[in-house]
């Protein structure tokens, strides 16, 4: 199917968990009450029947759109939604992007456009706890510090992997917002300079004056992986999509090469980024 991830050619399937596994059998359980099998619940779902027989055994990670059609499928009665709220959060990395940050471990090339506030990789501690901080509703203090560790782990990715190509257009708006005050903003713009100086890691701004913009759809992050393979991940209000569909990443390519070209050159958001920190 389309939509469907190629998981043996990206490694494998993702390691499973406990509550994937209890979210798959759940779904086992509302499926063989409904007296439908793997191939006819696939069928309703556009899912294959391996694809489904692996979200039952815990094997592969659900998503929103599974989550939307299999209500459908098994009588609208809330229960998998329930289920799957359960399941998508877990400490440390959200467990839909789990399987985006393995593939980013692997990658060669990474581009990451945000318009909603600064990228995982780019983020200074200050600023991720005065993210936390706004939280709705409240994290407690041990998912905040899990969490936390989670993300700076994550960021060793931009110093080891010099072989990596990394891409950030961020919109000239996501820097302009203080989020945690001027002091946090102030060490955000140190932190990115210092970031993004390797020669592998490339920095654009996209200005608030700009008469064009090929990503007004929304944030994305693309990558390629060492046998070639091109994916995408979207991501919005506690859920993410990982796209493996080559029409649909080639679009999103397509907007973001465009994008680039609409962009500040790197020289000119670096002095931008710099005047910025000068007007604090």
């Amino acid at each position: 199917m389309a939509h469907d991830i190629d998981w043996a050619s990206q490694g494998g399937e993702p390691e499973s968990s406990d509550s994937m596994k209890t979210f798959g059998g759940f779904v086992q359980g509302l499926r063989e009450h409904r007296g439908l099998s793997r191939e006819e619940f696939g069928s309703l779902v556009h899912l294959s029947k391996h694809s489904v027989e692996s979200i039952e055994l815990g094997r592969r990670l659900a998503d929103q759109r599974f989550v939307d059609l299999a209500e459908g499928a098994l009588g609208n009665t809330g229960a998998l939604r329930r289920a799957f709220r359960h399941m998508a959060r877990q400490s440390g990395l959200a467990a839909w992007f789990r399987m985006w940050a393995r593939l980013e471990k692997e990658a060669v090339a990474l581009d990451t456009y945000e318009c909603r506030l600064i990228p995982g990789l780019l983020q200074p501690e200050p600023y991720v706890r005065a993210l936390y901080d706004n939280e709705i509703p409240p994290l407690a203090d041990e998912q905040m510090e899990t969490q936390l560790a989670a993300r700076m782990e994550r960021q060793k990715l931009l110093r080891e992997r010099p072989n990596t190509s990394f891409s950030f257009i961020l919109d000239e708006a996501v820097l302009r917002r203080r989020i945690g005050g001027a002091e946090v903003t102030r060490e955000l713009y140190d932190h990115i300079l210092e970031a993004t100086a390797p020669r592998n890691i490339h920095f654009q701004i996209m200005p608030l004056e700009c008469a064009q913009h090929a990503c007004l759809a929304g944030p994305v992050q693309l990558l390629v992986t060492p046998d070639g393979n091109r994916l995408a991940y979207c991501e919005g209000q506690e859920n993410g999509r990982l796209v493996a569909d080559p029409k649909e990443v080639i679009r999103f390519q397509q907007r973001y090469v465009t994008l680039r070209s609409q962009a500040l050159t790197p020289e000119d958001s670096m002095g931008l980024l710099e005047r910025l920190r000068g007007a604090l």
